[in-house]
C-alpha cells in the first residue's frame, strides 16, 4: 500500500499538476512564517560549501518548486552580506511509482539549484546521517504508510465495513487510524533525526483539524469519504460487488496540533520542536465550487483507487461523485464543519547527534 499515496502524474485535466492550488494556495500562506522560521533556528556551517535540501513528497510540481524557492530565498537571507552563499543541492523526493519525468520536466528554467530524484517511502531511511541541511515536507505526512490492519479483519469491532475511511466509522476504528499514524510520524521523525546534520532543521506543513475536535470532526477527511456513497450506490446497482468495498480503505489521518506535539516530544530523536503554528483555512460556502473540489479530490486519490478498482469503475465513480459533494454541501453536518479546515506549519531543530 506504500504506493497509494501517489498523486495522479502527467499535466492533464485530472492531474495533480493542474489540480493542487488549494495546497499551492497554503504554501504561499505560510511563507512568511517559513522564511522567518529558518533565519531564526537554522545553524549554518562555517566555510559550508553546499546546502542540501530534500523536500519529501514532492510529488509532480509546481508547489515544491514553490516551496524550495523560498527556502533558497530564506537561506541566503540568513547568510546575509560579505558571508559566501553556498551551492544548493535539493533532493526531490516520493514513492518509487510518482512521476518523477513530469516533475523533471517542469524543473524552473531559471532555478538556482541542482536537483536529483530520491525515489522511496520518507517512513524510511533515505540519506546518509547527517548529510541534509534542511527537510521540507508539503501536504504528504497525512498519507500514512499503510491502512490499519486492523481494519481490513472481517466481522471484528475494527472492520470499516462499506465506509473508506474513518469519518463516519467506529470508535475501534477511528484509534487503528490514529494509531498508524502514531507510529508512522515517530518512523518519520526518527529517521529525520539520523539524516538531518547538526544545527539542521526539518518543516511540515499539513492539512490538520481544530484542537478539541474529534478526528471525524475535521472536513478534510468527510470529502473523500463520499466516494463510498458513490461506491454504494454501484454496488446496489450491481456494477460492483460490496466484497470489492469493503476490502479497500484510502490510509489517510488528520491530526490535531496536540497529536503533532505529543508524538514530536516522545519520540527522544534530538528533534526539539521550534514552532507549532496552526492556520484555520474556514471554508466559504459562497466559494464551494464542487468541480473544483472534486478534481482536487480525484487528483489524490485517483491512484489509489485505481490499485483497487478498474479504470471504468473508478470513470464511473467521479461522474458520480460531485452530486454526492452537492448533497453534503446541502446538510446541517456541512455547516458544521466549515470552520474545521486548517493546515499545521511545524519546525524541528536538530541538536546533537543521534
Amino acid at each position: 500500500m506504500e504506493n497509494s499515496g501517489v498523486m495522479k502524474g502527467g499535466d492533464g485535466p485530472d492531474s495533480y499538476f493542474r489540480n493542487s492550488k488549494m495546497q499551492g494556495n497554503a504554501i504561499d500562506q505560510i511563507k512568511s512564517l517559513l522564511i522567518d522560521g529558518i533565519v531564526d533556528s537554522l545553524e549554518l556551517q562555517k566555510e559550508l560549501q553546499v546546502f542540501s535540501v530534500a523536500d519529501l513528497g514532492c510529488s509532480v510540481g509546481p508547489n515544491t518548486f514553490k516551496s524550495v524557492n523560498s527556502i533558497v530565498e530564506a537561506v541566503k537571507r540568513k547568510c546575509g552580506t560579505g558571508v559566501p552563499v553556498p551551492e544548493f543541492h535539493i533532493f526531490f523526493n516520493d514513492l518509487v511509482n510518482n512521476d518523477f519525468n513530469t516533475l523533471f520536466k517542469a524543473l524552473p528554467c531559471d532555478r538556482q539549484y541542482m536537483a536529483a530524484g530520491v525515489p522511496g517511502s520518507f517512513y524510511g531511511r533515505l540519506f546518509p546521517k547527517s548529510s541534509i541541511n534542511l527537510m521540507n515536507s508539503s501536504f504528504s505526512l497525512h498519507w500514512l504508510r499503510k491502512v490499519p490492519e486492523d481494519v481490513e479483519k472481517r466481522d471484528t469491532p475494527f472492520w470499516n465495513k462499506g465506509r473508506i475511511t474513518y469519518a463516519r466509522s467506529s470508535a475501534q476504528v477511528v484509534e487503528a487510524f490514529r494509531s498508524q499514524f502514531y507510529n508512522d510520524m515517530k518512523d518519520f521523525l526518527n529517521a529525520r533525526s539520523e539524516e538531518l546534520a547538526p544545527g539542521g532543521i526539518l518543516t511540515i506543513l499539513m492539512p490538520c483539524r481544530p484542537q478539541g475536535t474529534s478526528p471525524s470532526e475535521s472536513i478534510g477527511i468527510q470529502f473523500p469519504e463520499y466516494l463510498a456513497d458513490a461506491l454504494a450506490d454501484m454496488a446496489n446497482e450491481g456494477i460492483i460487488s460490496e466484497d470489492v468495498i469493503d476490502s479497500f480503505n484510502l490510509p489517510l489521518y488528520f491530526p490535531s496540533a496536540s497529536e503533532m506535539k505529543e508524538i514530536a516530544t516522545s519520540c527522544n530523536n534530538h528533534l526539539s520542536i521550534e514552532k507549532l503554528v496552526y492556520h484555520p483555512t474556514p471554508i466559504s460556502l459562497a466559494n464551494f465550487d464542487k468541480n473544483v473540489n472534486c478534481s482536487h479530490v480525484r487528483a489524490a486519490v485517483e491512484p489509489a483507487l485505481c490499485q483497487h478498482f478498474s479504470p471504468q469503475v473508478v470513470d464511473e465513480i467521479f461522474k458520480r461523485y460531485p452530486d454526492k459533494l452537492e448533497n453534503f454541501v446541502k446538510t446541517p453536518h456541512f455547516s458544521e464543519l466549515l470552520e474545521t479546515g486548517g493546515n499545521l506549519f511545524v519546525l524541528l531543530k536538530r541538536s546533537g547527534a543521534p
